[in-house]
């Protein structure tokens, strides 16, 4: 252990305090062999490594990253964690100079760089599966732009709406979660290193903005107190924006659900989506989009955690920070499964006209007969009451006829997926950024 001075611990204190810490640092590897690279180079920068120790510290890295990525390297229970793997491993590469690469940090600082650095990267596979799906939504919504369903108020018939306006809806929704997910990077986007256990380093004088650039961070906390005072509540942004994008799902998910019953059956599901019963032969069962209704409310504990175990801690860094780290990557790997479970999903998606078209019953003109007769000259309010007293004489609505009453972009029929794509468009810099020097 890094900590070790010579006492013994008892073996379930070790396993109680690890807990499956290591199994999230096996995650958390490569990021933190990053971070040791930029902090060695500023230790070089300082004085501390040698230009010839630092070659062979690059050097050692490349190695382990290597023995990680063929999976031949992870972090052990007996390990601890991320940190114990690396500098072990330098130092039995390299004698003394391994030894000399913690100088100037904690783990506290060197967890949390590593942590964040994966955020980053978390966030941004998120956004760009996001992207794929209003994309994809956007497709939906031109293909089915005329496609005649009813729009419900109260799970009841209300007014005339189109397939090509529920996907539209939710590519619009999407954009929005978007943006949160581009905040919430921004957010995480601040290098915790030179901050140590909380309360800087005496004696040298760190060249943190160097490192944090090396990094590709955007910036740097700069008053040390700050780093673990953030410890959770930086992490909260990142959930909380993958919970936006997960509610978006859950209603999506749920409408699906909803309308591939035999009593709607306004959509086909692909069905190498579905899964069968082990009773009931006829059955085809909608569990993909279940389940993603469903993974909303497992984003939501997680988010919980961050929210709540951070409160009425003193200033400072406490063992109990250590669960922030697995509830944000629990977070992290959840969205991205039902993330990519809707973008498998929606390509074969079908909505079946003929279902739509027979579920719109007359009654769904009611608003615009009232308003029919607005235009003639009716207070909307006597309107109103004539076309509830008219409900029997309404024709059954015909979709050219229907869509046609439509006259402000955005309504029934009237669907604007070029308007989507083109602010989807102003996040293509942050989705596919230009590599720095640095990264």
């Amino acid at each position: 252990m890094l900590w070790d001075k010579g006492q013994s611990v008892a073996a379930w204190v070790q396993r109680f305090t690890v807990g499956e810490d290591y199994r999230w640092d096996t995650l958390l590897l490569p990021y933190d062999i990053e971070g040791t690279r930029a902090h060695a180079a500023g230790l070089h920068r300082i004085g501390i490594l040698s230009g010839e120790e630092f070659q062979a510290v690059s050097e050692a890295l490349d190695a382990l990253q290597a023995e990680v990525a063929a999976g031949r390297v992870v972090v052990r229970p007996e390990d601890e964690d991320a940190h114990t793997v690396i500098e072990t491993f330098l130092t039995e590469r390299l004698g003394d100079t391994g030894k000399k690469i913690h100088t100037g940090r904690s783990r506290n600082d060197q967890v949390l760089a590593a942590l964040r650095l994966f955020l980053k990267d978390g966030l941004r596979e998120a956004g760009r599966q996001v992207a794929r799906l209003v994309e994809q939504l956007c497709e939906l919504g031109a293909a089915y732009n005329d496609a005649l369903m009813p729009g419900y108020t109260h799970l009841q018939q209300a007014m005339p709406s189109t397939a090509g306006l529920w996907a539209l809806g939710y590519a619009e929704l999407l954009l929005s979660d978007l943006a949160a997910l581009r905040h919430a990077y921004d957010q995480v986007d601040i290098s915790p290193l030179g901050s140590a256990a909380g309360y800087g380093v005496p004696f040298l004088e760190l060249p943190r903005e160097e490192v944090a650039q090396r990094l590709g961070f955007r910036t740097l906390q700069l008053h040390v107190t700050a780093v673990q005072l953030s410890r959770g509540k930086l992490e909260l942004h990142a959930a909380h924006a993958l919970v936006q994008v997960g509610a978006t799902l859950n209603r999506m998910a749920s409408d699906l659900v909803l309308f591939n019953s035999q009593e709607f059956g306004f959509v086909e599901l692909p069905p190498e989506f579905c899964t069968g019963s082990s009773i009931m032969p006829q059955k085809q069962n909608p569990d993909v989009p279940e389940l993603v209704r469903a993974g909303y409310h497992r984003l939501l504990a997680e988010m919980n955690v961050l929210l709540t175990l951070p409160a009425n801690l003193p200033s400072g860094y406490h063992r109990d920070l250590q669960l922030t780290k697995e509830a944000v990557i629990r977070c992290v790997l959840h969205a991205h499964d039902l993330l990519t479970a809707m973008v498998q999903l929606l390509p074969g998606l079908r909505f079946r006209r003929d279902r739509m078209q027979a579920a719109c019953t007359p009654a769904l003109l009611a608003t615009a007969e009232a308003l029919r007769r607005v235009a003639e000259g009716v207070p909307f309010r006597e309107a109103y009451r004539q076309a509830a007293a008219a409900l029997d004489s309404l024709p059954q609505p015909d979709p050219e006829t229907v869509l046609r009453a439509y006259r402000v972009d955005g309504y029934p029929g009237r669907g604007r997926p070029d308007r989507l794509l083109e602010q989807l468009r102003a996040f293509q810099d942050w989705l596919t950024p230009t590599e720095s020097a640095g990264t």
